[in-house]
């Protein structure tokens, strides 16, 4: 899949996250800063997953069996967490209240990220 359309499904991911969670939060004052601030959460996100996610899977791969997978919204949420401390570094006006809205925030990118993966064209090779 390109990096333009997961930078994309990432942008859309995290908007419906903001839109539906109370706790997570943009706060722009133009449409086109809106964009661009989605756009920026885009590949801020697809970096830290695409960095970071490998290493704690392979180094934490027992706690991945003992808890059937579970252990994966938690490290989904401390990478969207992380996602906002680095926007937050880099003055972008993304803010997350605490772990449950990141719990809750996760859950909705991964489940949106994953329908626009199916909807939209482009390898299934990620």
């Amino acid at each position: 899949m390109s990096i333009i359309l997961r930078i994309f499904i990432n942008a859309v991911a995290i908007w419906a996250a903001v839109f539906l969670i109370e706790g997570l939060d943009v706060q722009t004052e133009s449409p086109t800063q809106t964009i661009l601030v989605y756009v920026a959460l885009g590949a801020i996100f697809g970096l830290v997953n695409a960095v970071i996610k490998p290493i704690v899977k392979t180094v934490g791969c027992a706690f991945y069996v003992l808890t059937l997978g579970l252990i994966a919204l938690v490290v989904n949420a401390l990478l969207l967490l992380l996602t906002a401390w680095i926007a937050g570094a880099l003055d972008l006006p993304f803010t997350i209240d605490g772990f449950w809205p990141a719990l809750l925030g996760a859950i909705v990118v991964a489940v949106v990220s994953w329908l626009l993966s199916l909807l939209l064209p482009g390898d299934s090779d990620d």
